[in-house]
């Protein structure tokens, strides 16, 4: 018997509110972001091929900041909205600005940075605007998200990266560039999220439903394939590509799109889940006191029970948003998540 719409609505609205009630345990105090806007098309930053030199762990936040390469997006780099950064601080103090986060390594940092002022060096766009200008005017933090792109081999299949940051700021820098670096040095295209922080992972998760949608929409153009995509998430990110693989983009405001065939989570305490869950990885540091390996085991017997396939870590150690793991038992955690994901790729 189907069921009736009344029902699908409840079902829907109670997966909503387990994710939303959720989701604020692990965020931090609220920053909204900020009201000026982007211009509604790419933004490659100086395609000429001067982009500033090679940034290192010396380099100021000037240096960042001012940086050609970035002209028009610089401040979307780094973690914080509507926050005064001191121009000063050399990167190899970037692990200040991200609290949440442990184990933060500069020069893994600074290498992917680099790698986005080379392709835009070479005439490659970078950054991508997955809202219109219309939908930016209606909400107008909508102006702090937007999609970086590392490009791998053409019509090879996408993974798309949701940094965490306890939905107060975006850790792109430390768990989102060094991941699609690695990601697309594989052959694979590798989006990471810039999304709304400080509005709670039921906003953050909608604007990740709504880079999806972008990317398949225009995959011919982006030159990405949409068969066996991928959501990787860290901390509160790890919450949203949860989500996405649980309930589906539609879900979230999103296309009506087919699941991921793969979710890739790095340390969250999300207990939500579906009958009907992808494949997914999972890793957690054995010294967490954010999300305690114990949270993760659990949701993770419930999708084992469920018949998902699940590969979980625990390494020794280590601590809560360790990132790439550059220098702990983590190392190399990265190339064995691509390689989860490649055992689900249809040939």
């Amino acid at each position: 018997m189907q069921r009736s719409i009344s029902a699908v609505l409840k079902s829907i609205y109670m997966a909503l509110s387990v994710f939303l009630s959720a989701s604020l345990s692990e965020a931090g105090e609220n920053d909204p972001g900020a009201t000026e806007e982007r211009p509604n098309k790419p933004l490659a930053g100086e395609a000429s091929g001067t982009t500033g030199g090679r940034l290192g762990v010396g380099s100021r936040l000037r240096d960042l900041l001012g940086h050609p390469a970035f002209a028009g997006f610089g401040h979307l780099l780094l973690p914080w909205d509507n926050r005064t950064y001191d121009p000063n601080m050399p990167l190899s103090d970037l692990g200040s600005l991200l609290p949440y986060h442990s184990h933060v390594d500069p020069e893994t940092a600074v290498a992917a940075l680099n790698r986005m002022a080379e392709d835009v060096g070479t005439g490659k766009t970078v950054l991508y605007d997955f809202y219109t200008a219309a939908q930016k005017r209606e909400q107008p933090a909508r102006v702090n998200t937007g999609l970086f792109f590392f490009r791998g081999k053409p019509g090879a299949p996408f993974a798309v990266i949701a940094p965490g940051g306890g939905f107060s700021y975006v850790g792109s820098v430390h768990e989102g560039f060094p991941y699609a670096e690695e990601i697309s040095r594989r052959g694979y295209n590798a989006f990471v999220l810039r999304y709304r922080a400080g509005y709670g992972g039921t906003v953050a998760t909608q604007d990740l439903a709504a880079a999806i949608s972008y990317i398949f929409k225009n995959a011919e153009v982006l030159g990405v394939g949409t068969k066996d995509y991928s959501l990787w998430g860290s901390s509160a990110g790890a919450r949203m590509t949860a989500a996405i693989g649980s309930h589906g983009s539609v879900t979230f405001g999103g296309d009506d799109l087919p699941k991921p065939s793969t979710v890739v989570m790095a340390y969250t305490a999300h207990s939500d889940f579906s009958l009907h869950e992808p494949p997914t990885f999972v890793v957690v540091g054995e010294r967490d006191g954010i999300a305690p390996p114990a949270s993760m085991e659990r949701r993770i017997a419930m999708l084992r029970r469920a018949g998902t396939e699940v590969e979980y870590h625990k390494f020794k150690d280590v601590g809560h948003g360790f990132g790439a793991g550059t220098g702990t038992s983590a190392e190399g955690w990265l190339t064995d998540a691509t390689r989860f994901w490649e055992r689900f790729m249809k040939k």
